[in-house]
């Protein structure tokens, strides 16, 4: 449960494990589907976690059988319907806010844990965090269209860049559902898994993570994603920039080190190796 400084504890619960704070959809009654609330209390943790000496890396999953079935039918759209228009903004709002700006550039590195179903509003903050593995009996769908809706909140963009245009139109246009392994095959996902694997391959991972320096891998990966809209002059200063920033702020000892094993000490095949900084 959460204390007075930890948001979590009601629709979102937090685990920490060797410097990484498991993040779960904690609503497994409702498959973890995302209600104004959840995406409150997500915002205020993940916030929380950027500062929190306990967390190196954020895992997102979810509580029982599933990841998160996406958005809360009856909390979105059912009990709003009769609000006023500035309470549905706020309401967008919120939910653009946790995945789409806090995780998806959050200061720590984010790997998705997909451990069940993942369906319709769930694909943005799973391509919003940086890595995802999934389990290969996990279940997705874009089953917008079988009740007559788009997908919204941005899912068809998140499946578009994901995806590509053939994989996301098919399953946009049909609903029909697909696996883990099919996940890995388009891209949505980095690799699945058997399910009795799942965690022991995400600590793996997150764990690789934490070898790097980790002011470094914060810009490297905002670099991505921010020049992938860039044109390549554009992009080039930028890269320069956040690159001689990142050092300043880190103060360069894990670059210096690092070329010195490599340069001087040949003890060190950066293409092969993480620097270890008691090398």
């Amino acid at each position: 449960m959460s204390t007075a400084n930890e948001p979590w504890g009601d629709t979102v619960d937090v685990e920490f494990e060797d410097g990484i704070a498991f993040v779960f959809f904690n609503r497994p009654e409702k498959k973890n589907c995302m209600s104004p609330s959840l995406n409150r209390e997500m915002y205020a943790t993940l916030h929380a976690l950027e500062m929190d000496d306990r967390c190196a890396v954020v895992v997102l999953t979810g509580r029982g059988a599933a990841w998160s079935a996406g958005m809360d039918l009856k909390e979105y759209f059912r009990e709003t319907d009769n609000e006023g228009d500035i309470f549905k903004m706020r309401i967008r709002e919120e939910a653009h806010a946790w995945h789409q700006v806090k995780l998806r550039f959050h200061a720590k590195p984010t790997i998705a844990m997909v451990n069940g179903w993942v369906f319709g509003g769930a694909f943005t903050p799973l391509t919003s965090c940086d890595l995802a593995i999934s389990s290969d009996d996990a279940t997705y769908g874009l089953s917008e269209i079988n009740w007559g809706i788009l997908p919204g909140g941005n899912v068809t963009k998140a499946v578009a860049d994901a995806m590509g245009q053939r994989n996301a139109l098919y399953y946009i246009m049909t609903g029909e559902t697909f696996d883990g392994k099919k996940a890995a095959k388009m891209g949505l996902v980095n690799e699945s898994v058997p399910a009795d694997q799942l965690k022991s391959r995400v600590v793996e991972l997150a764990k690789e993570l934490m070898k790097k320096d980790p002011v470094v891998l914060r810009s490297a990966k905002e670099v991505f994603k921010r020049v992938r809209f860039m044109d390549w002059d554009t992009a080039n200063d930028y890269i320069y920039a956040k690159s001689d920033g990142s050092l300043f702020r880190s103060g360069a000892a894990f670059r210096q080190g690092a070329m010195k094993a490599f340069l001087d000490d040949k003890k060190l095949k950066p293409g092969l190796d993480t620097y270890d900084g008691d090398e």
